[in-house]
């Protein structure tokens, strides 16, 4: 057998370099890059081993651990999982700053790679610099807090561990069912050591993405139950991107007439003006989407893991025979609510449908039904949107602000948000004109995502305009990646819409009976209240920046922004009172008793409410 002397750190990057993909018919690398911050856990071993590949693999440097990995994620899902960025880390803190990043690509299903420092094997010298010692069990690190949030976890102690390890570590990255983070831990001993590495394990290994099948009697079972149904509902989920399969579900609808509502994740698998979208479900969600699902009789969740932003905590479905088809990669997704459960891909599950249902088209009167009621959406949706529609406190609304945007979309706009209310806002006013062209992180609701996975999207799009919608509150929660757009020549338009503080939970706050406490800047018991003006801050970072006082002059600056050849960030003061509305219930926990009247009238409401959910198993 032939071999080469490598280190463990040095095998670890030949391994990723050997990694291919196809992507449109084209070779790429399936790491194309590495996000790193170097610490004495990482930077003499695994950092030159990164140095000695620079032409191979390119190495960004990050400016927060958390940041770097969220941005990883960007990339990826903007590549709809086809590639996979690494983020590396010292020991310690550095290491801790990525499981919040862990946990978002553990909830929304994205592959990434994270590769941590870690202490001596040997011990010799503990405890070392970062090192938390458990009392118990010395083998124990803080490493260890990455098991929960990853499908797939290792400590190297041996070099030729690596051999079993890393393609584990990839496989279940790539595979539909499993996909998610995966984590090794490179204890600083470790990395260093060196072994006679079989040559083959670094072959170029071109990696395809696995398109399980449903079992035969799995789609008989669902072609039955659908023909039966007089009024279909697809739900569109994010395995519908991850699949490439929104020829196949838009030719699936169109040839049996079944309305599409979608997810968060799932936007975009439709253009918003295809006659057969009813827009976006559930709590975030629309009027049109919700009433059919309140009288949906079959119910197809494509793609989805059906939490409660999307089902309203389980109350949409308002009539109880209604029966649901699961078609989703993973199992545990499938059989969720007694969903009869084709478990395969989506693209060739939808196929297979489609060839075994010619002739059966629902009832002409149900996409009529859903025709007039996407109708009325859109004209709220437009009436709200209206420059001229402002808030009773005279500042813009974020309806607004998205309705611009939504009004000069261009064919290569990327538009990205995550946390607070622009979710809620951009899932109902930003409406598709182009498939694939919107990422709002909402499985984890990542604060700081909006940033930091707007640099990683511009990574994988290149050529198109990202477009992120950026609150106050995720700004100063995380904003070093803006940096890192313009360091890099990663061009990203911000949008930053400062409503004073966290004014979406405030709202949640106060609907359910609360005082306004801690959320608002103003509420937050402040010794000088003292607002950041954000434009001056970027500008601080080498962004070009503008304030933005009326929104009737929030056209012309975003022009300047798309014309302009580096990072941009529009800041407007807008309403902290003024919601798109027409979502759904949605439950939370209200006290049961309080000193407050109106808690106890909020908690009444929820238990009311409650009546009206499914019962799950």
């Amino acid at each position: 057998m032939r071999t080469i002397k490598l280190t463990t750190a040095q095998a670890v990057v030949k391994y990723l370099v050997a990694q291919r993909t196809v992507i449109e018919g084209v070779e790429k690398p399936l790491f194309p890059g590495v996000y790193a911050i170097f610490g004495h856990g990482n930077v003499t071993s695994l950092g030159v081993a990164l140095d000695e590949h620079r032409h191979d693999i390119r190495t960004w440097r990050g400016q927060n651990e958390q940041g770097m990995a969220l941005a990883a994620l960007g990339f990826t899902k903007a590549l709809r999982r086809r590639q996979i960025m690494v983020a590396t880390s010292s020991i310690g803190p550095g290491a801790l700053n990525m499981v919040t990043a862990a946990g978002v690509a553990y909830v929304d299903r994205l592959p990434l790679l994270l590769l941590s420092g870690d202490t001596f094997v040997h011990r010799a010298p503990d405890p070392v610099l970062q090192q938390g010692e458990n009392f118990g069990d010395p083998s124990i690190t803080v490493n260890d807090a990455f098991k929960p949030v990853v499908r797939y976890w290792d400590r190297i102690v041996s070099p030729e561990q690596i051999v079993q390890s890393l393609p584990a570590a990839v496989s279940t990255m790539l595979d539909p069912a499993t996909a998610g983070p995966a984590f090794i831990a490179l204890p600083q001993d470790v990395q260093a050591e060196s072994w006679d590495f079989p040559l083959a394990f670094f072959e170029p290994h071109v990696r395809t993405m696995p398109r399980p099948r449903a079992a035969a009697d799995e789609i008989s079972a669902a072609v039955g139950l659908l023909r039966s149904a007089k009024r279909p509902l697809i739900i569109a989920g994010g395995g519908v991107h991850y699949s490439g399969a929104e020829d196949e579900l838009q030719r699936f609808a169109e040839q049996h007439s079944i309305p599409v509502v979608e997810t968060v994740s799932g936007k975009a698998s439709l253009l918003a003006a295809h006659p057969l979208n009813a827009g976006p479900v559930g709590v975030t969600g629309c009027t049109s989407a919700n009433e059919l699902a309140a009288r949906a009789d079959v119910v197809i969740a494509v793609g989805t893991r059906l939490q409660d932003f999307t089902t309203g905590s389980w109350t949409i479905f308002k009539d109880e025979s209604t029966r649901f088809i699961g078609i989703n990669t993973t199992r545990f997704d499938a059989i969720k609510h007694r969903s009869l459960p084709v478990v395969g891909d989506a693209r060739e599950t939808i196929a297979e449908l489609d060839s075994q249902l010619s002739g059966w088209k629902s009832e002409d009167s149900w996409v009529s039904f859903a025709r007039a009621e996407t109708g009325k959406y859109h004209a709220y949706i437009d009436s709200i949107a209206s420059l001229t529609a402002l808030a009773n406190d005279g500042l813009p609304t974020y309806a607004q602000v998205v309705g611009v945007v939504d009004r000069d979309a261009q064919p290569n706009d990327y538009v990205l948000t995550a946390a607070g209310g622009f979710p809620g806002e951009l899932n109902n006013g930003w409406r598709a004109k182009h498939r694939n062209s919107f990422d709002c992180e909402y499985g984890f609701s990542c604060m700081g995502y909006e940033i930091s996975g707007a640099w990683g999207a511009k990574m994988a799009l290149p050529k198109s305009e990202v477009i992120s919608f950026v609150g106050d509150g995720s700004y100063l929660m995380m904003n070093s990646d803006l940096y890192s757009t313009v360091l890099n020549g990663h061009k990203v338009i911000f949008i930053v819409c400062d409503n004073g503080g966290y004014a979406v939970i405030r709202r949640l706050q106060v609907n359910q009976g609360g005082r306004p406490f801690n959320n608002q800047l103003e509420d937050c018991q402040p010794a000088q209240l003292t607002y950041v003006d954000f434009a001056m801050h970027a500008a601080a970072m080498g962004a070009t920046t503008e304030t933005v006082q009326h929104i009737a002059d929030f056209p012309a600056a975003l022009q300047r922004a798309r014309k302009h050849d580096s990072t941009y960030v529009i800041v407007m003061k807008t309403s902290p009172d003024a919601w798109t509305g027409g979502g759904s219930f949605w439950e939370v926990g209200v006290p049961d008793t309080s000193h407050r009247p109106e808690v106890v009238a909020a908690g009444e409401a929820i238990r009311e409410a409650k009546k009206q959910q499914r019962v799950g198993w």
